[in-house]
């Protein structure tokens, strides 16, 4: 479901909507308060890929889901279980070492948006990791190979 959410916030933000924009801090928050043009597809081509994304995660434990084969389920739903875990991973681990004092960014730290990637938008990606984690090991269980004949 935060697929979706996330998905729909990276819409209304390539379409000029500025709510939030101050929770991302940084480089991110002056390329979209100046809409720059390759900042703006960017974030088209994201919102698409978490609204699939979420589609996918749907796919693994929906009825629906059945009519991709087994393989490529299973290879797109660990593949992504990883990425999306060691990316938010990194991005949290990144954060929290700066919330706590241990790196010094070269700017200074701007604790809204800090907060906000920290808890909110990055930890999001670690969470939806480790849940398409568990959704590709459910559909695994669920879904066993047919045996050769």
């Amino acid at each position: 479901m935060l697929a979706f959410v996330f998905g729909l916030f990276s819409f209304y933000w390539a379409a000029g909507g500025t709510f939030g924009l101050d929770t991302l801090g940084g480089v991110i928050q002056r390329m979209a308060a100046r809409r720059d043009p390759g900042f703006i597809a960017v974030v088209w081509i994201t919102g698409a890929l978490k609204i699939a994304g979420g589609l996918f995660s749907l796919s693994l434990v929906r009825p629906w889901g059945r009519v991709v084969p087994r393989p490529l389920m299973l290879t797109a739903g660990w593949g992504g279980a990883a990425l999306l875990t060691v990316y938010g991973a990194l991005q949290v681990g990144s954060l929290l070492l700066v919330a706590l004092g241990v790196i010094t960014p070269s700017e200074p730290v701007v604790w809204k948006p800090l907060l906000w990637r920290l808890f909110v938008w990055d930890m999001s990606f670690l969470v939806w990791g480790i849940l398409l984690f568990l959704a590709t090991r459910t559909y695994a269980m669920n879904h066993p190979r047919r045996p050769e004949s």
